[in-house]
């Protein structure tokens, strides 16, 4: 992840000789300006995939009853996705000052539920979701357009291992190869069909509609791992597969519109398109 060398930030300087005011400090991107995980995390389209894929992978995870604590997803899963990558963008697309008070205020909140609950959330959780996150960055892109490069799915790892280590995970793998080997231990571990699982597929058709969550099924059976797939009896559709290898093909923005209106509500279109960083450099 590129930073900006401490020699070249500009920092608060008082010359109380000169009585000057204080200059504002200047801190470096918390993300590379040149990062994939801007390209990814400013492409709507690609946010929705990626949630989409964790939608079913976290539906299986043992620690899927907290959310049914908080109540919050089951209630709203589309409000709650949306609040959750503007929590990421505002990580992403900001400078490390600000990045680490979006992280401070999720650790705030994290704890508030643990404190409310009278439990702690376990790490192996934590790691979890950071790893689905991780996960599906990746599948997404090659999804639509391709595999990534070594270098791209290192830089992918070391943003999301600084915004693990923001949130105080402790255990976190080294290297990707590292991610790679423990990803598949708490895939293994942590993964089961269970009566949430039923319960937040039922929240996901009651707030998607029948054809809505039909076409959330076939992105999902593209998208998630075999186990996953396995666990949910979700089966690859050829025709939708097809379509999405010439995404990358065409001008997408061509598409932009279908992928909208297959997985979203009309009403949330607005806030779909809010999430489009490509201008952001």
């Amino acid at each position: 992840m590129a930073r900006i060398p401490a020699s070249s930030r500009r920092i608060i300087c008082v010359n109380p000789q000169l009585k000057q005011p204080p200059q504002l400090t200047a801190y470096p991107d918390f993300v590379g300006r040149h990062s994939i995980v801007r390209t990814i995390w400013g492409d709507p389209d690609l946010v929705l995939l990626i949630f989409a894929g964790s939608a079913a992978e976290f539906a299986l995870n043992r620690a899927v009853d907290w959310l049914f604590f908080t109540g919050e997803i089951p209630r709203d899963p589309i409000g709650r996705l949306f609040s959750t990558v503007r929590y990421a963008q505002q990580i992403v697309f900001v400078d490390e000052e600000r990045a680490r008070q979006t992280l401070d205020r999720i650790n705030a909140q994290h704890a508030s539920v643990e404190h409310e609950r009278g439990q702690t959330i376990p790490d192996w959780a934590y790691r979890d979701v950071l790893y689905m996150l991780i996960d599906y960055s990746e599948r997404a892109y090659a999804l639509l357009y391709g595999p990534l490069t070594q270098r791209h799915k290192n830089d992918l790892f070391e943003v999301f291992r600084s915004v693990g280590e923001g949130l105080h995970i402790p255990e976190l793998p080294k290297t990707y190869s590292d991610w790679q080997l423990d990803r598949q231990q708490h895939m293994a571990r942590d993964l089961s069909y269970s009566k949430h699982t039923g319960m937040l597929y039922q929240a996901y058709r009651r707030h998607l509609g029948a054809w809505r969550y039909y076409f959330l099924l076939e992105v999902q059976a593209l998208l998630v791992p075999d186990e996953v797939r396995r666990l949910l009896h979700l089966n690859s559709n050829k025709l939708l597969s097809g379509l999405a290898q010439t995404y990358g093909i065409i001008d997408s923005r061509k598409l932009q519109s279908l992928v909208h209106t297959l997985l979203i509500p009309s009403r949330y279109w607005a806030d779909v398109r809010s999430f489009d960083r490509s201008n952001v450099i």
